[in-house]
This record gives structure tokens, C-alpha cells and sequence, in this order.
């Protein structure tokens, strides 16, 4: 599996009235898990949809690195795997025939399909799950399964856009779990949320307001540095200042 990192330099983007990104610096390692922190409005799903290609920025740039030499977005396409905030699933097929059909739709070989495919729903807890449609399960459920649909591609970048709103706490913490593995099998996982108490489960955090990065780093070190006990103060005192 190739490695998959992402740079950011002065990313600007506006929509309509919106100044979604304002001049957005980042640097994404391969191989860890960065959570994207920040209320709504934030630029959060601006910079995911232009990381992926869906959204052309205004100014700035962004570099893909595959094994620490930049490369074109065109030419890691393939590795680079997103997921919305609202997943385009059908409420009528079955957890298995998601699978099934994502396997067509990506040309996957069945000899690597259905190992891949018992694995997924062994690691998402979803094979007593199988034969349910979509528009029955629990919002974690539902959740899982989109993940899985993304995953099937056996992608080296995970980009995720607020995956755990919505979600139980129990299915919430499942959720974590399954990131922190895929994270230490090497792909880079970056992943959106306005939960606060998320950030301190990521290795690498990058603070967002406004279209800017407020701070990135490691979580404890980003508080110690602050004198702040959580995020939520440390989003307060930057409010305050």
C-alpha cells in the first residue's frame, strides 16, 4: 500500500457570500489520524471537498506526497477514498447487496471481493447485519456501512466527513476503534467533527474558525501549550481574544 500524505499552502475558497476557506495551511503525515476540529461553519467540509477533487480552490495549493514525492491528484485517485456527511445509500438494498454492488461499481475481483468483504462486516461487528436494508438500521449502523462501501477500494487516504454526528455513544466509540485500526495499518485518516471531546482521540488535530487553522499539533501538547483543560476552553479563550 502506498503512502499517502497531503499538504496544504494558503487554501482559499468562497461560496457565494461565504469566505469558506481564508488562506488554510496544513500538513496532513500519512499514516495517522488527523481530526479536522471546529464548530459548524468552520470550513470543515469546504476543505474535505476540495482535498478530493469536488470543489476547485479559489487561490492556494495542494500537494499530494506518495512515498514522500508530490504527485498529482490524478494519479491518486485511486487511493483517496471520501465519505459525505450524507451518504448516498438505498434505503431497499441489504447491508450485503451494498457490498455487492460497490464491488461492481469499483471492478473489484471477486477473489479479492469476498475476503475483503468477510472482513469488513467481521471488524464493523455487521455480520448478523447482512441481510437488513439500509432504511433499517440504527444511525451507527448506517454509518458503518458507508464506511464500508468506501473501504472495499482498500484506499491509502480515508477522508471522512463527520462520520460519528448523529451517533450513539456506544456506536460512537465502536467507530473510533475501527478509525485507530485502520489508522495503524499505515492509511491516512482525516476526519471532521464539532465534538469537542473528539479531538483528544486523534494523534494529530488541526483546529479550524472561520476558514483558518487556530493551532495543529498533537492534542495534550496543544492544550499544555494553552493552559486549557479541553477544547471547548480552548475555542472559548480564542473566542474571548
Amino acid at each position: 500500500m502506498a503512502s499517502i500524505g497531503i499538504r496544504v499552502r494558503g487554501l482559499s475558497k468562497r461560496l457565494k457570500s461565504n469566505q469558506a476557506l481564508a488562506g488554510l495551511t496544513a500538513d496532513f503525515e500519512p499514516g495517522l489520524l488527523h481530526g479536522l476540529i471546529g464548530p459548524d461553519g468552520a470550513g470543515k467540509s469546504t476543505l474535505l471537498r476540495t482535498l478530493v477533487g469536488l470543489l476547485r480552490p479559489d487561490d492556494g495549493e495542494i500537494e499530494y506526497v506518495v512515498d514522500g514525492r508530490p504527485r498529482p491528484l490524478a494519479a491518486i485517485r485511486d487511493g483517496l477514498a471520501y465519505m459525505p456527511q450524507q451518504q448516498s445509500l438505498y434505503p431497499d438494498l441489504s447491508v450485503a447487496e451494498h457490498l455487492d454492488f460497490f464491488s461492481d461499481l469499483y471492478e473489484i475481483p471477486r477473489q479479492t471481493y469476498l475476503p475483503r468483504r468477510a472482513e469488513l462486516l467481521r471488524v464493523t461487528r455487521l455480520e448478523k447485519f447482512a441481510d437488513r436494508p439500509a432504511g433499517q438500521l440504527s444511525g451507527g449502523m448506517y454509518k458503518k456501512l458507508g464506511l464500508m462501501c468506501v473501504l472495499l477500494q482498500s484506499p491509502s487516504a480515508l477522508l471522512l466527513d463527520e462520520p460519528t454526528n448523529g451517533v450513539d455513544p456506544i456506536s460512537r466509540r465502536e467507530f473510533w476503534a475501527l478509525l485507530h485500526q485502520l489508522s495503524r495499518q499505515g492509511i491516512l485518516v482525516l476526519m471532521s467533527t464539532a465534538y469537542m471531546d473528539e479531538a483528544e482521540r486523534c494523534a494529530r488535530v488541526h483546529l479550524l474558525d472561520a476558514g483558518r487553522v487556530l493551532a495543529s499539533g498533537e492534542p495534550r501538547a496543544l492544550l499544555a501549550e494553552a493552559q486549557a483543560a479541553d477544547f471547548d476552553e480552548f475555542f472559548r479563550r480564542r473566542a474571548a481574544s
